[in-house]
């Protein structure tokens, strides 16, 4: 099993990943972002997907996610950690700090929400009381402490999901990661 990571805008390759083979997945959502890079960084395996395509040319609306995480899992991923460059509303969400948000809004539209499209099973629903997995924020948490001792990392904060493909004004107190306070 994987940990797979997906680059956001300005995250072209990932740093340390050793022995990197490109590798390709057919979906039943169609191609995701482009070819994902397998290897291994400090002996764990890794995939990597760039969001944004290679060469960075697909914008947000039209990025095909479930294509992204289908093809992630059929590749191996026990886990995915998805890194956004995106603004902040509150100064300890400013550029080059780390967030590591709780929960989420998702204002997108446009594009499908699920991979359950209905038919012969029943509908399930999906409990969003913790979004993110606890077990994989709390390695994150862990790690990003060990590597930022004198920095603070942001762990309570909502991440606002948009369709736009630029941000949004400040003036409209939408900017990604929205602050409740840090640890």
């Amino acid at each position: 099993m994987s940990v797979a990571v997906i680059g956001g805008t300005g995250i072209d390759a990932l740093a340390g990943l050793e022995a990197a083979e490109e590798r390709a997945c057919d979906t039943p959502y169609g191609a995701p972002s482009g070819p994902i890079e397998a290897g291994s960084i400090d002996g764990v395996p890794v995939l990597f997907l760039q969001r944004h395509g290679k060469p960075r040319a697909l914008p947000p609306h039209r990025i095909n996610y479930r294509a992204n995480l289908w093809a992630l899992r059929e590749l191996g991923a026990a886990a995915v950690v998805a890194i956004n460059a995106v603004g902040g509303i509150h100064e300890a969400c400013g550029p080059g700090q780390l967030v590591l948000p709780d929960q989420l809004i998702d204002y997108t539209w446009g594009r499908e929400h699920t991979v359950d499209e209905g038919g012969d099973s029943p509908v399930r629903h999906i409990d969003f009381t913790e979004p993110y997995d606890p077990a994989l924020r709390r390695a994150l948490l862990m790690a990003a402490r060990e590597e930022r001792r004198r920095r603070v990392v942001v762990v309570r904060a909502v991440h606002v999901a948009h369709s736009e493909p630029r941000g949004e004004p400040p003036a409209l107190g939408l900017h990604g990661a929205h602050l409740r306070g840090r640890a």
